[in-house]
């Protein structure tokens, strides 16, 4: 059984997510630390909760996901995973990130890429790939189909949906996504999204404005 924690990050209010089992296993998606105490609130929790984290996740690679992709890897040795389409993106940040007035630590680039559809595993637990891009251009969205959530970036929030007017942005396509990828899970399932707090597919299934 998948436990999830969430943290909220850095200037934009960004999630960051730790999933862990049994095991003491972990993986970490979307690290948003900005500063010293973000990492050392996260490093903490990590080292009080005996967990071990194994893998390091991007759903897409926009600044405010990536902040803290150098402190995973520098604490724990983990380089991030996320879809191919998403390095030019990452490539950008160090170009644009100053330009706002935001100190940014480098990101490691991948090893190992993510494809459109297959699974990630950690411990004794399994997440589903789910390729939904439209807000970036190669999101991937992570699904917990026995626990029943997904960690969902920036694609679908509570009656809201992603901005689309970022580079590699694309808003017909990331309704279509919404539509195709995300409303075929159960209703209950619920969504842990990238900003705000947590929604179901249900819910946004009859009340996001967006989808109607």
């Amino acid at each position: 059984m998948i436990t999830l924690k969430q943290f909220t990050f850095n200037p934009y209010q960004e999630n960051t997510y730790v999933l862990y089992d049994e095991t003491g296993e972990c993986v970490i998606i979307d690290p948003g630390m900005y500063d010293g105490s973000e990492q050392n609130i996260l490093a903490s929790w990590i080292k009080e909760t005996k967990l071990k984290p194994v893998l390091l996740l991007n759903t897409h690679c926009h600044l405010d996901h990536v902040f803290g992709n150098k402190f995973v890897f520098d604490t724990w040795g983990l380089k991030p995973q996320f879809h191919k389409g998403e390095l030019y993106i990452l490539q950008a940040v160090p170009g644009y990130a100053p330009q706002m007035g935001l100190n940014y630590e480098l990101s490691p680039e991948p090893e190992v890429f993510l494809e459109e559809t297959g699974t990630v595993t950690f411990g004794n637990s399994e997440l589903e790939l789910i390729f939904a891009p439209g807000h970036s251009p190669a999101h991937l969205c992570f699904y917990a189909k026995e626990d029943g959530f997904i960690v969902g970036g920036d694609v679908l929030f509570y009656t809201s949906i992603g901005r689309t007017d970022l580079p590699g942005g694309n808003h017909q396509q990331l309704i279509d996504n919404i539509r195709e990828k995300l409303f075929i899970l159960p209703d209950k399932v619920e969504v842990f999204p990238g900003h705000g707090h947590l929604t179901t597919i249900g819910y946004e299934k009859r009340n996001n404005p967006f989808l109607k």
